[in-house]
């Protein structure tokens, strides 16, 4: 295991940029998920630390050594990519095995490390198999095995359940977060989705056009974003933004609604953020009313979608007696569940 520490890390393809400046620094053992939309940068950080893309400035540390020039073999590194990458003709003991080609290990060691690796797994019925008789989660193990049989410094994971099923995802989920606790390797994960991020992670590192916008807690992100990005990135449904404007101690609503928040010192224009958790019919400070124009039941909940004059806004309601789409609803929050923007920067307001 190892430390990762990335510092001012810049990557450019011609004149177009699309790393700048990354700084983040990874403890030995932690379980770090970069996050973010396409093209945020997160696979090209990866594959810059993999040493499959050249680092254009900055440099990459893996336990305390500069790994720069190194070819991706002598970084300690393994990786495990979306497709599996796995060897059709090859039972699931020799795919595991591929991973310790290169070593002097005996013949003897290399077969106890794939029978321990194969274990830890729950793979030792399927090493006689080939990978066309697995199912998709069993390949993605499979994927894990031949990384996880090097023992390597640090895990690299791009985007390894995308092409599974969300039942399937669920259970991989569980799968590599429970592996991480029995072996407690440095793992990098990369994805798009942020109910990976939420439920896999001990920090998120959540990207947007090559910039880093956050490194936190799954509960840091959640209950403080750093901005409006972060806010409405993690969280589904989004977090809602009502614009209002700070005067004396208070917030004034397009509504014209006001709510006393001792906090809000500064003038000028702001946006009110507010989760649809925290927002619910008939509770807390009123905030805004309007009528219900969609449903969307979830069984012991049902979203609701309403049309205010701060626009539309998702709140939640009870599973068993939601208001009728139609209804005209008011819905407040706890004052400590508001979040303060500023309107123009988007950055979050103490």
């Amino acid at each position: 295991m190892a430390n990762l520490k990335l510092t001012e890390l810049t990557k450019a393809y011609g004149s177009t940029q699309v790393l700048h400046g990354i700084e983040l620094t990874i403890h030995d053992g932690e379980f770090v998920v970069l996050v973010g939309p396409s093209g945020c940068g997160k696979s090209t950080t990866l594959r810059m630390i993999a040493g499959l893309e050249e680092v254009t400035g900055g440099t990459i540390e893996i336990g305390g050594r500069v790994v720069n020039n190194l070819e991706p073999k002598e970084r300690d590194i393994a990786m495990v990519f979306q497709n599996y990458a796995i060897y059709p003709h090859m039972t699931v003991r020799k795919n595991i095995g591929f991973g310790l080609r290169a070593s002097k290990m005996s013949k003897a060691d290399k077969d106890a490390r794939i029978d321990e690796v194969s274990g830890i797994l729950d793979m030792t019925d399927l090493l006689g198999r080939k990978p066309n008789q697995l199912s998709g989660g069993q390949r993605q193990r499979v994927a894990i095995g031949r990384a996880m049989v090097r023992d390597p410094a640090v895990f690299l994971f791009d985007e390894p359940l995308s092409n599974l099923d969300a039942q399937l995802r669920t259970q991989m989920r569980l799968e590599i977060k429970k592996l991480h606790q029995r072996v407690g390797n440095t793992i990098v994960f990369v994805t798009h989705d942020q109910v990976e991020a939420m439920t896999m992670a001990d920090r998120i590192v959540i990207m947007k056009d090559g910039h880093i916008q956050q490194v936190g807690t799954p509960a840091e992100v959640y209950h403080s974003p750093a901005n409006t990005f972060v806010a409405q990135f993690i969280g589904a449904p989004a977090m809602n933004m009502l614009p209002g404007q700070v005067a004396d101690g208070a917030v004034r609503l397009a509504s014209g609604r006001d709510i006393a928040l001792p906090r809000a010192t500064a003038g000028g224009d702001v946006l009110v953020g507010v989760r649809p958790d925290d927002l619910i019919a008939d509770h807390g400070v009123p905030l805004v009313e309007g009528r219900v124009s969609v449903r969307e039941p979830l069984g012991s909940e049902t979203l609701i979608y309403v049309e205010t004059e701060a626009g539309e806004v998702v709140a939640k309601a009870d599973g068993r007696t939601p208001p009728e789409v139609g209804a005209t609803v008011r819905l407040g929050a706890a004052p400590e569940t508001l979040h303060l923007f500023d309107t123009a920067t988007g950055a979050a307001l103490p």
